[in-house]
């Protein structure tokens, strides 16, 4: 299974379907460059997640954090946590993605001592699973078996899939990491995703940082620090970033106009959505746009 496109709400919350067989689980092959953006957008989801890269490269953005990760590592990204990820040097990156809900890791019984801790850990929002280490490769190893089960769908394969997640999650325990609970680091993501929301909610409209700051009960100085921390840029550089991506799924309608598509994504210049669009995705709307048509 290939998935391509990601469906995210106004908070950034990821909305795509993350059960490719009966248990509240996903695993899927993902091909970076294949997705409408050209990468996997800033998202986040309940899920935790475990990517084991298959072909080239990928960069990832956890929170405030950049990981490359090799062909042959992954990454675990804890529930709760933007992310996103590009390929490298045009890499062609293949990786395997496995979502799975925290309360199916382990028994009910088991999951208030073993899991919950580390979900709600500070210093916990990812960690680079490297193949050269022993509790690495038995995730890895674990997270490939996993995908084959799903591909195969052979007898009883659902309990060989909680019996791997069971490995999967001893083995990242094992593996020692000290966890902190650290309360400013908690609101510190509860504000940026107040902020991404109410720009994703209102991105069409007329956009002031004194309003951005106040969806995150924030100065917009401390605002400007916030995104330049997290997302290394300014606010309103996010709002045309943004407003750029939303106008990538209208401009594969036969029937809009670039002029249409600027206004409805908040441009109130068709020259300067151009400009800005041609900035961001090397090439102008209407180049984009023609490029898709005759591509399907």
């Amino acid at each position: 299974m290939q998935m391509k496109d990601f469906v995210i709400d106004d908070s950034l919350k990821d909305l795509t379907s993350h059960n490719t067989v009966v248990m509240p689980l996903a695993c899927y092959k993902i091909t970076i460059n294949q997705n409408i953006h050209g990468y996997i957008p800033l998202h986040w989801h309940d899920e935790i997640q475990f990517v084991l890269v298959v072909k080239g490269e990928a960069i990832f953005q956890v929170n405030e954090d950049w990981i490359e990760v090799r062909e042959g590592d992954g990454l675990f990204i804890n529930s709760g946590s933007l992310h996103m990820a590009q390929d490298k040097e045009q890499s062609g990156c293949v990786y395997i993605c496995l979502n799975l809900s925290p309360f199916f890791v382990l028994s009910q019984e088991l999951y208030t001592t073993y899991v919950k801790p580390y979900i709600q850990a500070t210093n916990l929002t990812y960690l680079y699973i490297g193949v050269n280490e022993i509790w690495g490769k038995n995730i890895l190893d674990a997270v490939l078996e996993i995908y084959q089960f799903i591909e195969r769908k052979s007898q009883h394969y659902e309990i060989d899939i909680t019996i791997q997640l069971a490995f999967i999650w001893k083995q990242l325990i094992d593996n020692g990491c000290k966890l902190e609970y650290i309360q400013t680091e908690i609101l510190k993501n509860q504000r940026m995703k107040q902020m991404l929301s109410w720009i994703h909610e209102n991105y069409a409209e007329k956009m002031m940082l004194g309003d951005i700051a106040k969806a995150g009960q924030l100065s917009r100085s401390e605002c400007c620090r916030y995104f330049k921390r997290v997302l290394k840029t300014t606010p309103l550089n996010y709002v045309i970033d943004y407003r750029i991506q939303k106008s990538l799924y209208l401009l594969h309608q036969d029937d809009a106009t670039i002029t249409e598509v600027a206004y409805q994504v908040g441009f109130n210049s068709t020259s300067y959505f151009i400009n800005k669009f041609k900035a961001s995705i090397n090439m102008t709307p209407l180049a984009y746009k023609n490029s898709k048509i005759n591509n399907r």
